[in-house]
């Protein structure tokens, strides 16, 4: 049986982005507290966050997709050490070039924030009726609030791209967000009846 600590302690290590406890445990009540069954995860890591939302319940599956070869392996090891293999669906591909068939009651977005808009358009076509779609990283460690202190130039266009994000989500039509300065900026987007 894997550990949780494990995977923390690696990730850590290997400097592999994995949510912050506060935001896990933030998306973990989500998925009780509305009895979230069906996930599509965006940006799968190492399986951190896959792994925590399905121990959440016997009846939770995740489909997860990641593009790197390396993190992807990594993830397969950590799910089968948990024994998930049956409630996890890993896919090895770049989340912008595949469809996905089946419809979601939860999708995580956790991968290139660049990407965050495209990601959300592309997948909300996935979403259950009453579905949501919850996007970490929104503060990106308090750089959202600091743009004009970023000597990068990447780092700014990065950041001022998940600052367009932030207000993309705020002024749909179609969808009615909230946000919470929970783990690292969370975003939860509810499609408005």
């Amino acid at each position: 049986m894997g550990s949780i600590e494990e995977i923390e302690k690696y990730a850590k290590k290997h400097n592999i982005p994995i949510m912050q406890k506060d935001g896990i445990e933030f998306l973990e009540n989500y998925i009780k507290e509305n009895h979230v069954k069906n996930i599509l995860e965006i940006g799968s890591a190492i399986g951190y966050s896959a792994i925590k939302m399905t121990l959440v319940n016997n009846d939770v599956k995740v489909t997860t997709i990641e593009r790197d070869e390396n993190r992807f392996n990594e993830a397969i090891k950590n799910i089968t050490a948990f024994n998930l293999n049956n409630r996890i669906n890993i896919i090895l591909a770049d989340a912008l070039n595949i469809n996905i068939n089946g419809k979601y009651d939860l999708i995580f977005i956790d991968a290139a924030k660049a990407q965050n808009i495209k990601f959300f358009e592309k997948f909300k076509l996935n979403l259950n009726e009453d579905g949501t779609i919850i996007t970490d990283n929104l503060n990106f460690h308090g750089l959202t609030e600091k743009i004009d202190n970023i000597k990068s130039k990447n780092l700014k266009a990065l950041v001022r791209k998940i600052n367009n994000y932030k207000e993309f989500l705020k002024t749909n039509k179609e969808f009615t967000s909230s946000f919470y300065d929970t783990g690292d900026g969370i975003s939860v987007s509810k499609k408005n009846k």
